[in-house]
C-alpha cells in the first residue's frame, strides 16, 4: 500500500515539473480564488482614467476621432493640470482626416479653391505640436509581419545589472509605429500589451518591459511612473549568479520586484467608477470646474471601454473591465507597494508540500486505514491552506496550494479504491470460504479482521462435535430418495441453526451426520460451553422438528452427539482449484467415537472429561465411565451432557448428582449388590432429563467401565 502511495506521489511530484497546461490552469485558478476572497482594497491615489465610451463616441462621434480632437483632448487635460497624460490607444496610421490626406481624393481636390494651403495642414502635426514638449505617453503594439520602425524605441536610458538580465524579456518581434511626427514628440513611448499569454482570457500578470528589435521597452504603467517622477532611466537587476534573469526593476525611488522574465503579477481591486472620467466631459469647458480636482495632479490614462473597440479584459476578480484600467492599476499597486510575489523557492516548497501530503496519506492508510488517513491528511492540507492564505494576506506570497491538495486527495482515492478492491477481493475468497460453516455475525467478524484469519491451517484448541442420525437405514428404507433428501435437509437446516447460534462452524454434512467445531477459525471465549449448549439445543430442535407436519406418520429421529476439546489443526485443505475448511486431528477422531459410543451408552450427548472440566460447573454432566474407544490404546472418561447452567443449579439435578456420586463410589469399592442404587439413580433422573432411565439401565450392564477407572 505505501509503495503504491509512494508511486503516487512521484507521478504527481513528475506531473508538476512538468507543469502541463492543465496544472498551469489549476494554479491560476487558485490564484484568482486567493484574490477574490481579500482583492486590494480602493485607494485615492492620483491615478485617474479618461474613458472614451459609449457617451463619449455619441457625443463626438465614432472612432477614430480626428487627431485634432485628440489633439484638443491632451491640451484641456493639461490645462486641468494633469501631471502625466499616457494614450492607451494607438496612432500607427496617418490621420485619414487631415486636410492634405483628403486633397489626395481628386473629387475633393477640385472643390477646394485653396488646395495648395489646405495641403499643408496635417493633424498629426497638429497633435505632435499640442504634445511636444508636455509630459505625454504614446503606445504601440506588437503586430504580426512587417517591421519596427527604428525610431520606434525607449525614451528613457535602461541600466543593466548583472549578466544580461535583459536577455530574460519577451521579445515582441515587430511593434507597431506611430505617425511620423508623433514619436519625436512624445515625451515616451510604451508597449500598451498587457499580457503575452491570458489563461483563459485572465490578465494575471504583466511584463513591466519587453524586448524589442530595437531594444528593451517599457509597458504603458512604468513609462507613465517614470515620466511622473521625472526621471530618465530605468534599473534593470538581475539574479547573482544567474545570467538571462531578472530580479528587480527600478525608477526613481521604487525598486520593483518580478519574475526572472520581468514580469507583475497584477493585485486587482474592483473596478470603481471613481477611476474614470468620461472624455467629453474633458472636452466640455463648460464641465471644467466640476473635474479639475479629479484631474490636476494626476497620472492620467487616456482609452476605452466601448465594447465595440476591443479593448476589454477579464481579470483575477472575474471582471470584464477596459485594458486602460490594468495599466491604472498596476501603477497603483507599484505606487502602493503591494503587490504579489512568487518565485522559485516558492515553487520549490509547493513541491515539498506534495511530497509530505501524499506520504502522509499513504504512510496512515497502509498502517491505519482510510479514516486516520483521511483525518491526518485532512489536518496536513489544512495547514497547507491555512499556510498559503498567511502568505497571501500578510506578505503577498502566491502558495500553490490547489495542486498539494488536488494530488493529496487523488492519492487517497486511489488508494481508498486499490484497498477497496483489494479487499473486497479477500473478502469475497473469505465469503466463499466461511459462508456456509459460519454464522451471519461472525463471518462479518471475519471480514472485518481480513488478514488475521491463517488460510492453509494452523494449530489451536478446538471443541469438536459430531451428530448422528439414529437407526438411518431403517428410516431411509421408509421414504423414496426425494423424500429422504426433503428429511434431511429439513432437520438439517433447524439442527445447523442452532449450531450457528452459538457461533459455532459446520465443517461439513456427511450422509446422516454433522461435523461442527468452535474456536476457529476466529477465537471464541469459553468455546466448550458454547459448543455444550448447542448439543443442548439441537436435542430441542429435534423434539420440535419430530412434531413438524413433515414427520407426520413416521417414527420419530433420535440422535447421537459427541464432543470433546483438544488440539487440533485448523484451515483450508484440499487442492488449490478445491478445498474445504476444515479440521483435523486426534481430537476429531475422538469426537467421532464418542458419537459412537452414545449407542452403548444409553444416551444422546456425551462429552469428554476435558470438556466437562472446562466448562467449569455451568453445565449438568453425570460421569458416564471410563470408556475404550476404538483406536485408543487408552480408556476414556466420558460424560453425559445433561443440561445447561439452570439444570446444573436445579434441586432435582442436585439430588441425582449426589446420589450418582454414591453409585460411583460403591462401584469403584467393588460392591456388587447395587440394584438399588442404580433404581434410585434412574427413578431420581426422571425429573431431571427423560433420556437418563435408560443411561442407568445400560450403566448396570457396563460395570466394568468404572471399576478399571
Amino acid at each position: 500500500m505505501f509503495l503504491l502511495g509512494f508511486a503516487l506521489v512521484t507521478f504527481g511530484v513528475g506531473l508538476r515539473f512538468l507543469d502541463p497546461q492543465p496544472i498551469q490552469d489549476l494554479r491560476y485558478w487558485y490564484f484568482d480564488q486567493l484574490q477574490r476572497l481579500s482583492p486590494r482594497e480602493v485607494s485615492d491615489l492620483p491615478i485617474r482614467v479618461i474613458d472614451i465610451d459609449e457617451q463619449s463616441l455619441g457625443t463626438i462621434g465614432q472612432w477614430p476621432w480626428p487627431r485634432t480632437e485628440v489633439a484638443r483632448l491632451a491640451q484641456e487635460l493639461m490645462e486641468l493640470g494633469a501631471a502625466t497624460i499616457v494614450f492607451d490607444i494607438l496612432f500607427a496610421e496617418p490621420d485619414r482626416y487631415s486636410p492634405a490626406r483628403l486633397l489626395s481624393d481628386p473629387r475633393l481636390a477640385e472643390m477646394v479653391q485653396d488646395q495648395e494651403g489646405w495641403g499643408r495642414v496635417d493633424n498629426d502635426e497638429i497633435f505632435a505640436e499640442s504634445i511636444r514638449g508636455l509630459p505625454v505617453v504614446l503606445g504601440v503594439a506588437s503586430r504580426l509581419g512587417g517591421e519596427t520602425p527604428e525610431n520606434i524605441q525607449s525614451k528613457a536610458g535602461v541600466v543593466e545589472i548583472g549578466e544580461q538580465p535583459t536577455a530574460a524579456l519577451y521579445s515582441v518581434p515587430v511593434l507597431t509605429g506611430l505617425a511620423p511626427p508623433l514619436a519625436s514628440a512624445a515625451a515616451g513611448i510604451a508597449n500598451i500589451n498587457v499580457s503575452p499569454q491570458m489563461s483563459g482570457g485572465v490578465v494575471r500578470k504583466v511584463p513591466l518591459f519587453w524586448m524589442t528589435p530595437n531594444g528593451p521597452l517599457p509597458t504603458l504603467s512604468l513609462e507613465a511612473l517614470r515620466l511622473a517622477l521625472g526621471e530618465t532611466t530605468f534599473f534593470v537587476e538581475g539574479i547573482p549568479g544567474v545570467p538571462g534573469a531578472v530580479q528587480s526593476i527600478g525608477v526613481g525611488g521604487y525598486t520593483i520586484p518580478t519574475s526572472d522574465q520581468a514580469e507583475i503579477w497584477v493585485r486587482y481591486r474592483h473596478d470603481h467608477p471613481s477611476l474614470y472620467v468620461p472624455a467629453h466631459v474633458v472636452l466640455n469647458t463648460q464641465e471644467h470646474a466640476a473635474v479639475r480636482e479629479l484631474i490636476e495632479g494626476h497620472i492620467v490614462f487616456v482609452g476605452t471601454s466601448a465594447a465595440g473597440l476591443l479593448d476589454i479584459r477579464s481579470t483575477s476578480l472575474g471582471e470584464n473591465v477596459p485594458g486602460v484600467s490594468i495599466h491604472a492599476q498596476i501603477l497603483e499597486q507599484i505606487l502602493l507597494e503591494d503587490g504579489l510575489f512568487r518565485s522559485d523557492l516558492v515553487a520549490g516548497i509547493e513541491v515539498l508540500a506534495i511530497v509530505a501530503l501524499g506520504l502522509i496519506v499513504s504512510l496512515m492508510m497502509s498502517v491505519s486505514g482510510p479514516i486516520p488517513s483521511l483525518a491526518a491528511g485532512g489536518a496536513a492540507a489544512l495547514v497547507v491552506l491555512m499556510g498559503s492564505w498567511i502568505a497571501f494576506q500578510r506578505h503577498g506570497v502566491l502558495f500553490d496550494s490547489g495542486f498539494p491538495l488536488a494530488v493529496g486527495v487523488v492519492n487517497f482515492g486511489l488508494l481508498v479504491a486499490y484497498q477497496y478492491i483489494v479487499t473486497d477481493r479477500e473478502k469475497r475468497i473469505i465469503r466463499r470460504s466461511f459462508a456456509q460453516y459460519v454464522a451471519p455475525e461472525v463471518l462479518h467478524k471475519i471480514e472485518a479482521s481480513g488478514g488475521s484469519v491463517e488460510l492453509g491451517g494452523e494449530n489451536r484448541e478446538v471443541t469438536v462435535l459430531f451428530c448422528d442420525i439414529r437407526n438411518f437405514t431403517p428410516l431411509s428404507e421408509t421414504m423414496s430418495p426425494p423424500e429422504l433428501v426433503n428429511v434431511l435437509n429439513a432437520l438439517f437446516s433447524h439442527l445447523g441453526d442452532e449450531i450457528l447460534a452459538e457461533k459455532g462452524t459446520i465443517d461439513k454434512f456427511i450422509g446422516d451426520s454433522i461435523m461442527a467445531f468452535w474456536n476457529a477459525p476466529l477465537p471464541l471465549d469459553n468455546h466448550e460451553r458454547h459448543a455444550a449448549m448447542a448439543a443442548l439445543k439441537m436435542r430441542q430442535a429435534l423434539s420440535a422438528f419430530n412434531k413438524d407436519p413433515i414427520m407426520e406418520s413416521r417414527a420419530p429421529i433420535s440422535l447421537a452427539i459427541g464432543c470433546a476439546t483438544g488440539p487440533a489443526c485448523v484451515g483450508n485443505i484440499g487442492s488449490r482449484q478445491r478445498f474445504n475448511y476444515t479440521a483435523i486431528g486426534d481430537t476429531v477422531n475422538i469426537s467421532a467415537r464418542i458419537e459412537a459410543s452414545c449407542r452403548a451408552l444409553a444416551y444422546d450427548i456425551v462429552i469428554s472429561e476435558e470438556m466437562a472440566k472446562a466448562a467449569n460447573g455451568q453445565l449438568a454432566t453425570l460421569e458416564a465411565g471410563d470408556i475404550a474407544l476404538k483406536g485408543k490404546s487408552s480408556r476414556l472418561t466420558l460424560h453425559a451432557l445433561v443440561g445447561g447452567d439452570e439444570v446444573a443449579a436445579s434441586e432435582a439435578f442436585v439430588t441425582l448428582l449426589k446420589a450418582h456420586s454414591d453409585l460411583m463410589s460403591c462401584i469403584r469399592k467393588g460392591q456388587t449388590d447395587m440394584d438399588q442404587l442404580f433404581v434410585h439413580c434412574a427413578e431420581l433422573s426422571r425429573r431431571v432429563e427423560p433420556g437418563l432411565p435408560a443411561f442407568y439401565e445400560a450403566m448396570s450392564l457396563r460395570r466394568s467401565d468404572f471399576i478399571l477407572s
